[in-house]
């Protein structure tokens, strides 16, 4: 599945944690699944599938996980004493060495364009962000040296690029 796609995606890369984070959920007649395994480099890596059509553009439901994946990460931190006052992580730095597969299931998905290459659907987009949220924030609390591993990179990243942007100023 998904998991050992995440795996082999990151094969010749160093991973932080072992274990894949896997989330799945449904609601209605919509499903998503994914795979997260973050990495020691500094690209984001992100695949998403639509009724198993790529959609390299991403759409609504890369839009649900990207969203969620930042809230959950800050909010671990903020709850942890691990981020301090204001000092969020942006969305970028979360993504920062991050390999993950997203493939939802819809009946009536909507392309934007003739490609079909981003998903219009904005109830994905809901249902993506409730289970990354949900699931996500319960991995982490059940698997803390995971979740200070990621966000230790994400801080890491936003020292780098205030460090960048002082730099330039």
């Amino acid at each position: 599945g998904i998991r050992e796609f995440a795996a082999w995606c990151n094969r010749n890369k160093t991973a932080l944690h072992n274990d894949i984070i896997y989330i799945s959920g449904t609601k209605g007649d919509a499903s998503a699944e994914l795979a997260i395994q973050y990495n020691d480099g500094y690209n984001e890596f992100l695949l998403s599938f639509a009724n198993d059509v790529r959609t390299p553009e991403g759409g609504m439901h890369e839009t649900g996980l990207k969203t969620a994946l930042t809230r959950v990460l800050n909010n671990y931190g903020l709850k942890n004493g691990i981020i301090k006052g204001d000092d969020k992580v942006s969305g970028e730095d979360c993504r920062e060495g991050i390999t993950a597969i997203i493939s939802v299931k819809l009946t009536d998905a909507q392309f934007e364009g003739q490609t079909k290459a981003k998903l219009g659907n904005a109830y994905i987009r809901t249902l993506v962000d409730a289970i990354v949220t949900e699931q996500l924030s319960t991995f982490f609390e059940e698997n803390p040296r995971t979740a200070r591993a990621i966000l230790e990179k994400a801080l890491n990243a936003n020292r780098a690029r205030a460090a960048a942007q002082k730099a330039r100023d």
